[in-house]
């Protein structure tokens, strides 16, 4: 049986307190309820980056520049259907204010507090790998 990889992205947005947003799911979506690090699919033709910012913008109304977002982890996810690799970005900085466009609820949490979430299957590694390596109150190192 073959089974599809999808490549989507997604984005730990940190604030300058060294708070991590998380977004929960919107009714009507799949795993609605669920936490997820704001982000989606990789469109033809559009590099990671791209489509991190793109995305941020359409779910969020924020514009991060392109070097403003740096790769950070990344995981594999397997369902019946496809495999979905996850790209993690951080991102420190950003224009404009958080605002909603899909009527999704946001929380900032510290890195130590983000397990407490109830997350989408698929960004539980990616939340325990930011709470291990951006340790509450200091700037995240590699």
């Amino acid at each position: 049986m073959h089974q599809d990889v999808i490549f989507v992205v997604a984005c730990a947005l940190v604030d300058k307190d060294g708070r991590v947003m998380a977004a929960q799911r919107p009714n009507g979506k799949d795993h609605a309820g669920l936490w997820e690090f704001p982000g989606g699919k990789i469109e033809v033709g559009e590099t990671p980056e791209r489509a991190i910012i793109r995305e941020l913008y359409e779910e969020l109304s924020v514009e991060p520049c392109e070097t403003c977002v740096q790769p950070l982890t990344f995981t594999s996810h397997k369902t019946a259907e496809r495999t979905i690799t996850l790209l993690l970005y951080l991102c420190r900085q950003w224009d404009g204010f958080v605002r909603p466009t899909e009527g999704q609820s946001v929380k900032w949490l510290y890195p130590d507090r983000l397990m407490e979430l109830n997350w989408v299957e698929a960004d539980i590694p990616l939340a325990r790998y930011i709470r291990d390596h951006l340790p509450k109150g200091s700037r995240f190192v590699r």
